[in-house]
């Protein structure tokens, strides 16, 4: 612990630098204006920002990237009050009593204890990822060559189980990803594989085009093929900003619950921040003194949630950071962003760039508390964003994301993919398959393979080694579990209607 809390005070040596601040407040600043435009996320910008990027400091862009992903789940709670549109899945429980506090003209207070309940709660889980992060890497530091496979193929299962409506589709859309990983040359054999004669391929798909196409490009022509919107009614932000001493009262129990279901959740494997998020609604609506106001619009029906959700985020740094897995769509992003400076986050990059990654995490304390100053006094600011019209908004995404694209590696075969995979992109979506799983299956698919095939080598071809190992069997086992369990409940779901 004292060495994690020393190794802390070195990070924030790093975090304090000016260029490292002026990084992280731009960071928190974007995070924060993209979380509350409605259907743009912190997975989206970080994809548009990987090709502007490449070319800056490592520390002060991965500082950045995290920042985004910090604003993006703060600012996210602002639509999901004002407009009853959360911008993510894991805005949804914060939606429910949030929306009606704002419409019975107690928006203010929602808005804080939303903002004050991420602080918190981004403070909390922030310390746990300091403290934590060390104690798994020496754990994954013991790994073998099988051991690291098994642990890849539970995070395939885990992500494409849980991104999306249907695992079928979760892991369509992980497949896709694991072919797109096979072109280039093959590292071992040297040999051209699904290049079909075209000199760029030859180097493998880049991971920012694959991004930029499928959430920004995508994203657009999405948005755009939508012709019928219900129209979106804004709530003003009546009365005081700021809560109640009774308001106090009834939120600060709320935050400290929330943070405990959303961190150990966010930090599994198979996390996410849905899970939490409503396991402390359902929570705060059984502890609550004042049930009658729940469904009305009571400040426990918010502070828990939007606790739950920001401790989430925290959580999932922990296996992003000490093993490599990302387990949401803007964890893939931060697992690219990392990739395009050839760093692999692991046990590895604890030991090799010390300084980048303890200078990162000590960067999530002072992101946490330059958006706290933000939220609170800007929200009229954030408000008068939400008017900003969607085709302006779109047409300025693709214009951005096309010169990001062509800037950082200008050729038309990059471009055409760009189209291409914003094409797939488009009709993924429209279908319903999930698009982080390809993301991740580009990203860890190779990795996958080179650790199978020097698992295969060191045991002379012998493919038990995969059950020979207590490591790599039990994660073996759990990934068959995390395949099976939701086929199996969904077939009992149906069994169950059919009966009915």
């Amino acid at each position: 612990m004292w060495d994690s809390l020393a190794a802390l005070a070195q990070g924030f040596a790093v975090a304090v630098q000016p260029l490292n601040l002026v990084f992280a407040m731009v960071g928190v600043l974007l995070g924060t204006i993209v979380g509350v435009l409605p259907g743009i996320g912190p997975a989206l910008t970080v994809a548009l920002l990987l090709p502007i990027t490449y070319k800056f400091d490592p520390a002060g862009s991965i500082i950045m990237f995290a920042g985004i992903y910090y604003g993006g789940m703060y600012g996210g709670s602002t639509t999901a009050i004002l407009l009853n549109a959360p911008g993510e899945s894991a805005s949804l429980a914060t939606a429910l009593e949030g929306n009606k506090m704002a419409k019975a003209g107690r928006g203010g207070p929602a808005l804080a204890t939303a903002a004050i309940g991420s602080f918190v709660a981004g403070l909390i889980a922030t310390l746990g990822i300091a403290l934590l992060a060390p104690w798994l890497v020496e754990i994954a530091v013991n790994f073998g060559p099988e051991d690291y496979f098994a642990l890849m193929v539970l995070a395939f299962v885990t992500v494409s189980a849980t991104f999306g409506d249907s695992p079928r589709k979760g892991l369509v859309s992980l497949f896709v990803g694991l072919a797109l990983g096979l072109v280039g040359l093959d590292k071992l054999s040297g040999q051209a594989r699904l290049a079909f004669g075209v000199p760029e391929l030859l180097d493998g798909i880049e991971v920012t085009t694959l991004a930029v196409g499928l959430f920004a490009v995508g994203e657009a022509l999405y948005v755009a093929s939508r012709r019928r919107h219900e129209p979106e009614t804004l709530e003003a932000v009546r009365g005081s900003l700021w809560m109640t001493r009774q308001d106090w009262r009834r939120s600060w129990k709320p935050w400290l619950r929330g943070t405990a279901f959303g961190f150990p959740i966010g930090a599994l494997p198979a996390g996410g921040a849905e899970i939490p998020t409503f396991l402390s609604y359902s929570t705060e609506k059984r502890l609550c003194k004042h049930k009658d106001e729940f469904g009305k619009g009571a400040i426990e029906g918010v502070a828990g949630p939007e606790a739950a959700n920001n401790a989430s985020a925290a959580g999932t740094l922990v296996p992003l950071l000490t093993l490599g897995l990302p387990t949401s769509a803007t964890a893939a992003m931060l697992l690219a962003g990392f990739q395009q400076y050839n760093l692999n986050p692991g046990p590895l990059l604890f030991a090799e760039k010390p300084m980048l990654v303890w200078g990162l995490i000590a960067s999530l304390f002072i992101a946490n508390a330059m958006l706290l100053v933000l939220n609170l006094p800007l929200v009229g600011l954030w408000v008068r964003l939400l008017a900003i019209k969607r085709p302006w908004l779109y047409a300025g995404i693709l214009i951005f994301a096309v010169t990001g694209t062509v800037a950082a590696k200008p050729s038309p075969v990059e471009l055409a993919m760009l189209a291409l995979f914003g094409l797939m992109g488009f009709v993924m979506r429209r279908q319903g398959y999930p698009i982080a799983p390809v993301v991740v299956g580009l990203i860890l698919g190779p990795m996958a393979e080179t650790h199978f095939r020097r698992a295969m080598q060191l045991n002379l071809g012998d493919a038990t080694v995969f059950l020979q190992s207590p490591v790599s069997a039990t994660l073996l086992a759990l990934a068959l579990i995390a395949l099976v369990a939701p086929i199996a409940l969904d077939g009992l779901r149906r069994f169950k209607s059919a009966e009915d």
